[in-house]
C-alpha cells in the first residue's frame, strides 16, 4: 500500500493513492508538526521538485501518513525523512480541516493532526534536497507579520493555519 494515504470516500476510510486524493480533492489525513523554541518556529521552504507549492515556506513539517500509519509515527518518520530530525517527541496539539487548491488543479482537503515539539535552534538537520531546499527559525509573531506581507511566498495550509488556528496551534503565546 506504498503511496496509499487515508481519504475519505463516500464516508469511508479508504487507501487511495495520494495523487488521485489531491485531483479530487478527497477529504483526508494529514500530519503538520511546529517544531519550537520558545517563541520561533523552525520553517522550512519546500524543495523545487515537490508535486505542488514548490520553493513556498511551510511550518518544520507537512505530510500525510500512510495507509494504517498511526499520526505520531508519521511525524516521527517525517522529521527523520525531511529534515534529518532525531530524537525529538512531538505532542499532539490539535486536530483542524481545511480545503485549499495548491495550484496544478490540485487540492489540500485535509483533517490535520497537530503536533508540537520543543528543540534548541542549535539542533542538528540534515536536510533532505529532494523535500526542503533551506529552513530558518522565526518568531511566530514575525512569521504572522511576513504571512500577512507577502502570502505568496507561503503555503495555502500555513497561510490558513495562522489566520484561523494560530490560538489553538500556539496557544498563550498569541492569546496576549
Amino acid at each position: 500500500m506504498d503511496g496509499m494515504i487515508p481519504a475519505w470516500v463516500d464516508g469511508t476510510l479508504t487507501p487511495v493513492e495520494k495523487m488521485q486524493v489531491h485531483r479530487q480533492g478527497l477529504r483526508h489525513k494529514a500530519v503538520s508538526v511546529f517544531v519550537m523554541n520558545r517563541d520561533k518556529v523552525l520553517i522550512q521552504r519546500r524543495a523545487l521538485t515537490k508535486y505542488h507549492t514548490p520553493g513556498l515556506w511551510a511550518n518544520t513539517c507537512c505530510t500525510h501518513p500512510l495507509w494504517g500509519e498511526a499520526p505520531l509515527d508519521c511525524a516521527v518518520r517525517r522529521l527523520r525523512e525531511e529534515l534529518g530530525i532525531e530524537a525529538l517527541e512531538p505532542v499532539f496539539r490539535d486536530q483542524l480541516e481545511y480545503r485549499a487548491d495548491v495550484g496544478g488543479g490540485l487540492t489540500e482537503h485535509e483533517v490535520v493532526d497537530v503536533f508540537m515539539a520543543e528543540a534548541e535552534q542549535s539542533l542538528p538537520l540534515k536536510l533532505n534536497p529532494d523535500e526542503v531546499m533551506e529552513v530558518r527559525w522565526i518568531s511566530v509573531f514575525d512569521l504572522m507579520a511576513e504571512v500577512e506581507d507577502k502570502p505568496e511566498r507561503f503555503t495555502a495550509w500555513l497561510r490558513i493555519y495562522l489566520a484561523e488556528h494560530a490560538d489553538r496551534i500556539f496557544g498563550r503565546l498569541v492569546q496576549g
